[in-house]
């Protein structure tokens, strides 16, 4: 019985990680197909580099929700870009999109995700002056959104 547990421990262990990579996989699934959705809408793409994701109680359920900092650029043709954050809720184990809003853009601001706690999803921000050069924001910030029945609002 011995010999058996030293044997089934190590297998367990080594492949308890994997069954963890299909709901990884999911709700990156879930997240592209939502962007790639608002880009063709947008007659855009998305700037898949910039893309950040963090997970948090967003909807004070206890469960890990998804906030995800992402890029849309070239809309209908033109060197624009637009800054989102979409908010994903998890419910029956997976994700759904609950809502999202422009957080930064050419001529707005930069953002920067930094961090999903106490249901707050936090942000470093660039802003600019009036004195900056169209590509070089300056102003240091940072900007707060709360999750509230499905609806994003900066704090």
């Amino acid at each position: 019985m011995k010999r058996l547990l030293i044997l089934a421990v190590p297998v367990a262990i080594f492949f308890t990680p994997s069954l963890a990579l299909p709901s990884e996989d999911q709700d990156t699934t879930v997240v592209e197909q939502f962007i790639s959705k608002q880009a063709k809408q947008e007659d855009g793409e998305e700037y898949v580099e910039a893309r950040k994701m963090l997970t948090g109680d967003l909807n004070r359920d206890g469960v890990p929700d998804v906030a995800v900092l992402y890029t849309i650029e070239g809309q209908n043709g033109t060197n624009n870009y637009l800054q989102y954050l979409a908010v994903f809720v998890r419910a029956k184990g997976k994700l759904i999109p609950a809502a999202h809003t422009v957080v930064g853009g050419k001529h707005y601001r930069n953002v920067e995700l930094q961090s999903v706690s106490n249901y707050v999803i936090r942000f470093k921000t660039l802003s600019y002056r009036a004195s900056d050069p169209a590509s070089t924001p300056s102003r240091k910030g940072t900007a707060r959104f709360v999750l509230i029945k499905r609806k994003l609002k900066e704090l």
